[in-house]
């Protein structure tokens, strides 16, 4: 086992028992707040908190791979490549465009909750998808797409046993890249009443409890981290299986 799996295991250790045993830290915690302040976030369950956080990253990120990833392969057909600058205009506006004010534009038509979050973060992750789609599917050898044209394949076969399979790995590139902005974007969710980690770290910043704030920062910046290696070893993986050393 290599030091630096030693050293994934004990951060996943080490945020696991903060979620389930948030009074193990206390004294380390203790270090950062007032005498007179609570050490410990005590305005929800941080485990509730995490889950809830995770879980509308996931469906955000999951939204925009699939859009992203549909776009990618129609502008990359013969009959979409006209749509190629539309579609890359529209990934790139929903990079651009900040976050907060997609807030604060949605907010009056979702009302506050968690839908104004899931549209910022579906916005913030198409690029990253998109682009990394075109990079795998137009950067495949030639060969390989000669080869299973001479097999008879038709077109649908070609994409789906084919090209898909091999740009694969490039394309998990890009949800990775997604996955990470998005679990940081997603703490100003908060700001109009999603529950995300952002309301541990806001309730610290109002209650000028540094504590507070370490928690919410240091649980989003494991979480980052440790699905930022797991996706990283799939892609090794993938690339690995499909002989392409070196290409994602």
């Amino acid at each position: 086992m290599t030091a630096g799996t030693l050293v994934r295991l004990a951060a996943l250790a080490a945020l696991a028992l903060l979620l389930l045993r948030p009074e193990l830290f206390a004294g380390f915690f203790a270090l950062f707040a007032n005498p007179e302040q609570p050490v410990i976030y005590n305005q929800g369950n941080l485990l509730n908190i995490t889950v809830s956080h995770v879980a509308i990253v996931a469906v955000a990120v999951l939204a925009s791979s699939v859009v992203a990833v549909a776009l990618g392969i129609l502008v990359t057909r013969p009959a979409g490549a006209d749509f190629l600058p539309l579609s890359r205009a529209i990934a790139n506006i929903g990079q651009t465009f900040p976050p907060v004010a997609v807030l604060a534009l949605t907010v009056p038509l979702l009302g506050f909750g968690t839908a104004p979050t899931l549209v910022a973060l579906f916005l913030y992750g198409l690029l990253p998808v998109f682009e990394n789609t075109l990079a795998g599917f137009t950067t495949l050898p030639s060969s390989v797409i000669e080869a299973a044209r001479g097999m008879g394949m038709t077109g649908r076969q070609r994409l789906l046993k084919v090209e898909l399979p091999l740009a694969l790995p490039v394309i998990l590139a890009g949800v990775r890249l997604s996955t990470v902005i998005a679990l940081a974007t997603a703490t100003i969710g908060s700001t109009v009443a999603a529950r995300t980690l952002g309301e541990v770290i806001i309730a610290g910043l109002l209650s000028s409890n540094t504590a507070f704030v370490l928690q919410g920062g240091l649980i989003v910046g494991a979480l980052a981290i440790l699905i930022h290696d797991a996706l990283s070893a799939l892609e090794r993986w993938l690339t690995a299986r499909n002989g392409q050393k070196g290409r994602s």
